[in-house]
């Protein structure tokens, strides 16, 4: 077993005004897609670039807050929306934790197809871009959970287990850099290689959301499901089935699209 590592979840203290490495995770996620969007070939060619790219970061920024914290609420308080209708100012309150992935997913596409209108260019071209440079953030966020200390695994005894703060105890995966790992590094070495070659636009959006649902799938297996919810039809987490939508759209998509290329 390895010790955890208890880190302070506070970069920076004085007095109630806190800075945390999770937040910092998001503003270091947008920095990388701020940078690596210009470097597309195709960026370049709908001119995604100088202040235009600024504002796309914005929409982007906001649909990603509110979608996540929606979706929170929506995919894993379902059980709970009472709470929420009558206390609303707990909808906004992020600083109590609870951000969903699909639904910050959800939120950014949004977004962009706002934007994309708005300045009335080519929406799927702007959300390959995007969407080729997201696993940095991803994988930044899962460590975000790890310095946390929240997120962590299903009980284990792999000699790499760890017992996390505010857990019950027990030896568990640390499944946040398996996340990390996969849905941020790899996820992001594939699609960027990807990128390199001429593919029609919206194509490098399947890509990831049929790659992501595939990892995300899997390492949920590994994963400590959500204690309100536990395992649905017994055996499946909350943010497996949502993979698995991912999954079947994007499989779906690139099967209507070899029938029609055939």
């Amino acid at each position: 077993m390895i010790k955890y590592p208890r880190l302070n979840p506070n970069i920076i203290e004085i007095g109630p005004i806190k800075v945390r490495w999770y937040g910092l995770m998001y503003v270091l996620g947008f920095l990388a897609t701020y940078f690596l969007i210009p470097r597309q070939k195709r960026s370049k060619e709908i001119g995604l670039e100088g202040k235009t790219l600024q504002d796309l970061i914005f929409y982007l920024a906001l649909g990603l807050v509110i979608g996540a914290r929606l979706g929170y609420i929506l995919f894993y308080q379902y059980a709970n929306l009472g709470f929420y209708l009558k206390h609303p100012i707990e909808i906004i309150a992020t600083w109590h934790g609870g951000m969903s992935f699909h639904g910050g997913l959800i939120g950014c596409i949004l977004a962009g197809y706002l934007f994309a209108k708005n300045r009335k260019m080519p929406f799927w071209a702007i959300a390959d871009c995007v969407a080729v440079t997201a696993p940095i953030g991803l994988g930044l966020g899962r460590i975000g959970n790890f310095i946390n200390g929240e997120l962590y695994g299903r009980v284990t005894h792999v000699p790499w287990a760890m017992i996390f703060p505010n857990s019950d105890g027990l030896p568990r995966h640390p499944s946040q850099l398996y996340e990390a790992f996969f849905e941020g590094l790899v996820l992001f070495v594939i699609l960027w290689s990807l990128r390199k070659k001429d593919h029609p636009d919206g194509s490098m959006v399947i890509y990831f959301l049929l790659l992501y649902g595939i990892f995300r799938f899997v390492l949920e297996f590994f994963r400590e499901p959500d204690p309100q919810i536990g395992l649905l039809f017994g055996f499946l987490s909350m943010g497996q089935l949502l993979c698995l939508s991912m999954i079947l759209f994007a499989a779906g998509f690139l099967l209507l699209k070899r029938k029609k290329n055939s």
